[in-house]
């Protein structure tokens, strides 16, 4: 198994050492689930409307969602890949039996199962590429800080991480996200081009505004 994984391309991601320590992970993103598993649940009059990632309704902003929140939770578990995964883009939440929030809450388990496994002393393999443990843990964290925020904003809930992980996923992302990886219309990604905020703004509107989003976005924008 170990020559097999060398022959996978390694992405060198930089973590924050927040995200190398198990208790420190669990830590940060255990309460970012929580509040997701919350989030997930939309009504279904509310899966047409628009969200701040402008490519996605909010329907389809919540597949995007739970399919690579299942990835993710399945690669923590499995970094070895020796298992057949779920293609993250083809799930659908409608065909799914379980209620969206117990879906999160799957996950979560998983994750924190994987922490307590030793994952973040590992490389994961992910789609095409393999990544410390740390920086998969990072970039899932950055993830859903960002989308729960799109989530919760389009359909009118609050979402409040706290400054602490809205840092760590800051850093993360800034060591991690190349010009390469914005889209100029903002479109079709998770990355579009940076939105300028105050450089005191709240550690949550910093994070947004790295990531493409205007942290005064509202569904009439």
């Amino acid at each position: 198994m170990t020559n097999q994984l060398e022959e996978i391309p390694y992405f060198p991601a930089v973590a924050p050492s927040a995200c190398a320590d198990p208790t420190t992970a669990r830590g940060l993103i255990g309460p970012v689930l929580a509040a997701l598993a919350e989030v997930v649940e939309v009504p279904e009059s509310a899966r047409e409307a628009p969200t701040p990632c402008r490519s996605y309704t909010v329907g389809a902003l919540r597949d995007h969602v739970l399919g690579w929140l299942q990835f993710f939770a399945a690669a923590l578990t499995d970094p070895d890949r020796a298992t057949t995964r779920l293609d993250p883009d083809a799930y659908r939440a409608d065909q799914e039996k379980r209620p969206p929030g117990e879906v999160v809450r799957t996950s979560a388990a998983l994750i924190e199962s994987a922490l307590d496994a030793g994952v973040l002393e590992r490389q994961v393999v992910l789609s095409q590429s393999r990544m410390d443990g740390p920086a998969v843990l990072g970039m899932a964290l950055g993830e859903y800080v960002v989308h729960g925020w799109d989530l919760g904003t389009a359909t009118g809930r609050v979402w409040a991480p706290a400054a602490p992980t809205c840092e760590v996923s800051m850093e993360f992302f800034a060591a991690m996200v190349a010009p390469e990886y914005r889209l100029p219309d903002g479109g079709g990604g998770f990355f579009g081009p940076e939105v300028p905020v105050p450089h005191d703004a709240p550690a949550l509107d910093r994070l947004l505004g790295f990531a493409g989003r205007d942290p005064d976005w509202s569904p009439s924008s």
